[in-house]
């Protein structure tokens, strides 16, 4: 596979392209959309042969047995990540956003504090604000350029009400793959104040080169407080799929999940059960090594371009193929560096504002896209922040 194959998305209801000009008024034909967070590849051929192979078929009814499914998820668990998933532990969402949302559901109460740290992924606050949770920030420390956490300044900042904490490892948007020692200071947090660790580890497979990530799961004495969430989605390029997984190895909290998905009469969609246990694959493993590399290319190059911009930073970037840039150099206004990379430049970003409090001088852009775009996004970077050279 190349992926320096330019797919045109426009016209086929792509949100990240075709809503690019409605909601940020970069041109649709013009503009480069580096918002939403997926790429611009085709998944493996093993996930295409076997959506082939389904509509060969032709009948679409209700899925059954899912046995292999769920060894495909074990296998991939334990052959990537070196953790053994008991498959009675494992619930299939509607996607991990959907995922999140079961769990604010099943694990706490109307007025609840959930704790987020911030900037973060922008869609927890969401699902915490419409369940009528309260969105409790601990703003991360950006020491030199990468984002640490301080947990004696978190404890002073909870009243008690908390129940919950949702973490995004890797982080999205800084790009942190959390070491030991920052997971264990997660646990010993979380356990502190009798909180239910909600793991979202969407991110874990797209992990830089001479990067390790670890699992919550193998963080010792969590388990009883431990929500893990994994999906194919983000990793195979499947998002439309819809199909994330929620592992629970606590048989108590497993139960009281359990009942709400029976409530909210919640089964996945067959399509992304059939593309998840393709994708859960040697040939998968394969083709994603070779994303990773090629990812890691993207990374330089944009890294490259952006540093080379007085007032311009972008941060290391551990895994994820999203960076997030900080215009804090220039000077500017929030209003003023957003009006340049869309209106100038032409470039469709996320504002860093809606990922909560410490995003408010950052753009996160979408590098996982083929090269020449990547290029052209810093060439254009270059020239509408030219009165700064």
């Amino acid at each position: 596979m190349s992926f320096d194959e330019i797919i045109d998305r426009r016209g086929t209801h792509c949100a990240k392209w075709d809503k690019m000009e409605a909601v940020y008024g970069v041109p649709a034909d013009t503009g480069i959309a580096m918002w939403v967070a997926d790429m611009d590849f085709r998944p493996p051929q093993v996930v295409q042969d076997a959506l082939q192979a389904q509509i060969d078929h032709g009948v679409h009814g209700y899925y059954g047995d899912d046995s292999k499914y769920l060894a495909a998820i074990q296998w991939w668990m334990e052959h990537r990540h070196g953790w053994k998933v008991d498959a009675n532990a494992i619930f299939s969402t509607h996607g991990l956003v959907n995922g999140t949302a079961m769990c604010i559901d099943a694990f706490t109460q109307p007025g609840d504090g959930v704790v987020l740290f911030t900037p973060v992924y922008h869609a927890f606050a969401r699902v915490i604000n419409a369940a009528k949770r309260r969105v409790v920030e601990c703003p991360l420390t950006n020491v030199s350029g990468r984002y640490e956490m301080d947990f004696d300044a978190y404890d002073a900042l909870l009243s008690g009400d908390e129940k919950m904490v949702i973490l995004c490892s890797p982080h999205n948007p800084g790009g942190r793959v959390w070491s030991r020692e920052e997971l264990q200071g997660v646990a010993d947090f979380a356990k502190r104040h009798d909180l239910v660790v909600v793991s979202d580890e969407i991110h874990h497979d797209l992990v830089m080169p001479g990067q390790k990530h670890i699992p919550m799961a193998h963080i010792d004495g969590i388990e009883d407080r431990l929500v893990m969430m994994s999906a194919t989605t983000k990793t195979f390029n499947m998002a439309g799929s819809h199909v994330g997984n929620v592992i629970i190895h606590d048989p108590e909290l497993r139960a009281r999940f359990a009942q709400r998905m029976a409530a909210m009469g919640s089964s996945p969609n067959s399509f992304g059960l059939i593309m998840a246990t393709a994708a859960y694959s040697p040939e998968g493993a394969a083709w994603l090594d070779e994303l990773i590399a090629y990812l890691d290319g993207n990374r330089r190059v944009f890294d490259k371009a952006v540093n080379a911009i007085p007032g311009l930073q972008s941060m290391p970037l551990e895994a994820t193929y999203l960076a997030w840039v900080d215009f804090s150099g220039t000077g500017m206004e929030q209003a003023e560096f957003i009006e340049r990379v869309e209106k100038t430049a032409a470039i469709a970003t996320n504002h860093g504002a809606s990922f909560g409090t410490g995003g408010e001088n950052y753009l996160r852009f979408n590098l996982a896209t083929p090269r020449a775009r990547v290029q052209e996004a810093g060439a254009r970077l270059t020239e509408a922040f030219g009165d700064l050279q």
